[in-house]
């Protein structure tokens, strides 16, 4: 780890301090891997909104499996693309039951054939559930890792394997962790508020706009 590295996320450590959370509401690893996939292009305290109900309407990967697509489709709506989200909740039900006997898997390839179970909702999985060190990228981790230097790639996966690189084991759930709070507290996606940030000195972005202003001031 450079010593770059270290000091940004000593900074993170010290604001957002290494507590361990989980944003998405749950009580058991199915009930996470469901709400993960919900929080696809939605945010996850609209998910919690949702999931509140759902989890007690449908009380075990037995019943989603066996769910109306129609009538899941309803009670899954406000999320947005509720016709794919409620089809591979059922389909990725029935493959927990069949070839997993109803438990949630810890391995990244049996995770990720499941239906509508991508790197991200598997990493969350494994990093959440079973503790296995793993770099979850986001739109935020995307959107500021890129301004802090740590990848100049677009692809999730790609990003994913940088930050494997960067940072250290035991930061790589944390600094999702972080950097949620951090992009949706300071660091905006549209409007962020450099003002507030602690990282300034390491953002391509503010130094960028910083150099821009100084030249339409001369201007």
């Amino acid at each position: 780890m450079t010593k770059r590295t270290k000091e940004i996320l000593d900074k993170l450590d010290e604001v957002y301090t290494t507590e361990y959370k989980c944003y998405l509401d749950h009580e058991n690893p199915w009930q996470l891997l469901i709400a993960t996939m919900l929080s696809a292009q939605c945010t996850d305290a609209r998910v919690n909104i949702v999931t509140k109900d759902l989890f007690r309407k449908y009380k075990s990967i037995e019943d989603f499996a066996n769910a109306d697509l129609k009538e899941l489709e309803q009670d899954i709506k406000p999320t947005g693309f509720y016709h794919n989200k409620a089809k591979n909740i059922i389909a990725c039900s029935k493959d927990l039951l069949i070839i997993h006997g109803g438990e949630v898997p810890s391995d990244i390839d049996a995770l990720t054939a499941l239906q509508g179970v991508g790197r991200k909702t598997a990493n969350v999985i494994r990093g959440n559930i079973f503790h296995e060190p793993s770099v979850v990228v986001d739109t935020h981790v995307k959107r500021i890792s890129k301004k802090l230097g740590f990848t100049k790639e677009e692809d999730p996966v790609k990003i994913e394997q940088d930050l494997m690189k960067v940072l250290p084991k035991d930061h790589w759930i944390l600094y999702n962790i972080q950097v949620i709070t951090f992009g949706r507290q300071i660091c905006m996606a549209r409007n962020p508020k450099c003002e507030e940030c602690f990282l300034t000195e390491y953002c391509s972005y503010y130094k960028k706009n910083t150099s821009a202003k100084k030249k339409a001031k001369k201007g």
